[in-house]
């Protein structure tokens, strides 16, 4: 007769483990878990939120998509920072206008606001004068033929470009001082490999955080869970109970960043530790970056106004503009 199946232990108490951390060796029940989450979480928004002293009132916009991530985000930030007289929270959805997937998406954002007394505002892609992504996939075909360096775009190339001037309307709408974004490890490491592949070393640099370098004209973000492998996040919301959203985006599949996770993945089973390494090698790319600059008093040139909607760009206009304009084409 077969024994019965040993379920592991957490390395701190006897209770069941749920989870097990390859890249560390340990295992942890949900109390654990969330005790170890919460202690990464906390260090790195202190490490990366500079509160300014005398008594003004910082206020910070916690975008949130439905999902776990950010449902994650909004609920550390509310346990952390909720009893402070000194700091308000404000939470804000963009709505890229994608049918079945976002207005659930967008109810569980908005259960989880209201579950934690905070704020909700939104703002649709027609509201800022961009057309819906369900209507921009529709013309994506048009557009690759007329334009040749479009063919290898996705629609997440244009979906990420609206949804960043749509969080930069909901910072100017509710005097955001700072922006916190839910992004974890794997999120971090996946864009540093886009950003090698692609041999840009200029927006490798303009990562969140932003504490030490704030783009102008723009709040500073912040990113308090970026050393927190996505699958602890899930496991945390799941403990936690949080309302999110649990399908995938339906025009994701095929975009860069998907086959970057795979990569990412890869990488990680086969030397544990691998995101947090890619994420290390930014940070002290920057730190050299910011070492150079001291020495010949030098910084890159900063962004300046689109002419056409004001937004930031390094550009002639901004891309989200020039997008616009080929989606007007006949």
């Amino acid at each position: 007769m077969s024994s019965a199946l040993q379920v592991p232990e957490c390395d701190r108490c006897q209770r069941p483990s749920v989870l097990f951390q390859r890249y560390s060796g340990r295992s942890f029940c949900n109390k654990h878990l969330l005790d170890s989450v919460h202690k990464r979480f906390a260090k790195e928004l202190r490490r990366q939120l500079q509160l300014p002293k005398g008594g003004h009132k910082t206020t910070v916009l916690v975008a949130i998509s439905g999902g776990k991530d950010s449902a994650l985000l909004l609920n550390r930030l509310v346990t952390i920072l909720g009893p402070r007289k000194d700091v308000e929270l404000v939470a804000g959805c963009v709505d890229e206008g994608i049918d079945g997937y976002r207005s659930p998406s967008m109810d569980c954002a908005k259960r989880l606001a209201e579950s934690l007394e905070i704020p909700f505002h939104t703002v649709s892609y027609p509201e800022l004068g961009f057309e819906r992504m369900d209507e921009v996939v529709q013309k994506l075909p048009m557009i690759r033929e007329k334009h040749a360096h479009t063919r290898g775009m996705a629609p997440c190339s244009f979906c990420g470009v609206f949804r960043r001037q749509g969080l930069n309307r909901l910072a100017e709408k509710v005097g955001a001082d700072v922006m916190a974004l839910g992004h974890n490890l794997d999120d971090m490491a996946q864009t540093v490999l886009m950003n090698m592949q692609k041999g840009d070393l200029e927006r490798s640099l303009r990562l969140a955080p932003h504490t030490e370098a704030p783009l102008p004209g723009l709040p500073p973000r912040i990113v308090p869970m970026r050393w927190i492998p996505e699958q602890e996040v899930h496991a945390c919301a799941m403990a936690l109970d949080l309302p999110f959203f649990h399908d995938e985006c339906p025009h994701a599949p095929g975009a860069l960043r998907q086959r970057n996770r795979h990569m990412v993945s890869m990488l990680e089973d086969d030397v544990p530790g691998s995101r947090h390494g890619l994420v290390h090698m930014v940070d002290a790319i920057k730190g050299l970056e910011t070492q150079a600059r001291k020495v010949d008093e030098t910084r890159p040139s900063p962004p300046t106004p689109c002419p056409q909607c004001s937004e930031p760009t390094s550009g002639e206009i901004c891309k989200a503009c020039e997008f616009m304009a080929m989606l007007k084409e006949d």
